[in-house]
């Protein structure tokens, strides 16, 4: 027969197998509220990422207009220059290079609505102490 020392055995292991499943239920209750918290972080930060994409798009087409109106500025330079030299006796001097330079820079600055570069003023100093050497 069942003795009563098994069923306060019984009974005791119950009451902790009920305790334990409070307690892991609790616990399952906790890690169910951090994963729904990191799951909404993760949604944000989703959307950062893609706002960063997009920007970064935005950045490179940027980027890329702007070497191409450069490109477009050199082109129109030097096209101003040949046909500049080509019409005079072929001997410009330095100084009507420059004017030369400083039109098609006005020119270009004008159509653009912006200033000529420094690193192309920097050219045109470069270029005006070549020439003033030979």
């Amino acid at each position: 027969m069942i003795s009563l020392e098994q069923v306060k055995l019984l009974e005791s292991k119950v009451t902790r197998t009920i305790d334990h499943v409070i307690k892991v239920t609790d616990e399952n209750k906790q890690l169910k509220g951090k994963l729904d918290s990191y799951q909404k972080r993760i949604d944000e930060l989703e959307v950062l990422i893609q706002q960063f994409k997009h920007e970064q798009s935005r950045i490179e087409d940027g980027i890329l207009s702007a070497l191409d109106r450069l490109n477009q500025f050199e082109d129109a330079l030097e096209a101003a220059i040949s046909s500049e030299l080509s019409l005079s006796d072929g001997g410009s001097p330095p100084a009507e290079k420059q004017t030369l330079r400083a039109k098609a820079e006005n020119t270009l600055s004008a159509e653009s609505g912006g200033e000529p570069s420094a690193a192309l003023a920097e050219d045109t100093a470069a270029e005006s102490k070549e020439l003033d050497i030979f």
